[in-house]
């Protein structure tokens, strides 16, 4: 019989992507459904029934967990997430299959391997491991700092997180960055996102994480590299190559 997919991911660059991808790596795999939310991919994975279900953790309406809970017992499961850390420790113990983003093809491959071989049993049950997700996920949004304690200076201030434009490391300390003042932390930017909503902030290079809706433009220099211009900064951001895939809807 011929495997089915779904896939639901709400950002278009993102979906077609991973599209093309799977037509390349798996061209028996015939694609029945793509969803731009959890809505309609629940919806739609009861119309077509596909046997595999690649699933966005974070999506407008139904989350990808809320999808997933549908298709206990349906299809197969993949998760794909921008590195969600609770989540992944629990994929992990419950030897869930999942796809940070982006996408890559040696990564997908891998995947694609022990689909195949999952393909002539029938899919876990899953309910305990999405709970412990989803413990995960309000534990994250629970640790969500309202202050920010930095140096400026001889003084130590704190800094309202609503009130930031934008953090930036550099040589074992991070700017923290305002309309209205700079101040400086030790903690790293990895530690920071465990602890930042990652619908407001987003990192945007391995040295820089901004808040969205201080975001005025995103551009392309004079060497074909996408940047970032701020609303209350004269500063310009650069955005690597690893997370240009979060503007290219724009």
């Amino acid at each position: 019989m011929t495997p089915t997919a779904l896939i639901a991911e709400d950002e278009a660059p993102q979906r077609r992507d991973l599209c093309r991808l799977l037509a390349s790596s798996w061209p028996e795999l015939r694609i029945v459904a793509e969803c731009a939310d959890g809505t309609s991919a629940i919806a739609a994975m009861h119309a077509h029934l596909p046997t595999i279900a690649f699933l966005d953790i974070r999506m407008a309406g139904a989350s990808g967990l809320d999808v997933a809970q549908q298709a206990c017992r349906m299809a197969h499961v993949v998760f794909t997430t921008a590195y969600e850390q609770h989540a992944i420790e629990a994929f992990e113990v419950g030897a869930l299959d999942y796809l940070l983003k982006p996408v890559t093809a040696v990564r997908l491959n891998t995947t694609l391997q022990r689909l195949r071989t999952r393909l002539n049993s029938a899919p876990k049950e899953i309910d305990a491991v999405l709970d412990t997700i989803r413990q995960g996920f309000r534990s994250t949004r629970s640790a969500d700092i309202p202050w920010i304690t930095a140096s400026l200076g001889n003084t130590i201030k704190l800094i309202a997180t609503e009130d930031v434009l934008f953090f930036h490391s550099d040589e074992g300390s991070t700017r923290v960055v305002t309309c209205l003042e700079e101040a400086s932390i030790r903690t790293p930017l990895r530690d920071l996102l465990a602890e930042l909503n990652p619908d407001v902030f987003w990192q945007i290079h391995r040295r820089v994480i901004v808040r969205v809706s201080a975001i005025r433009a995103v551009r392309r220099n004079e060497l074909g590299r996408l940047e970032i211009a701020l609303h209350d900064s004269a500063e310009i951001l650069p955005v690597s190559q690893a997370f240009q895939w979060r503007f290219r809807g724009m």
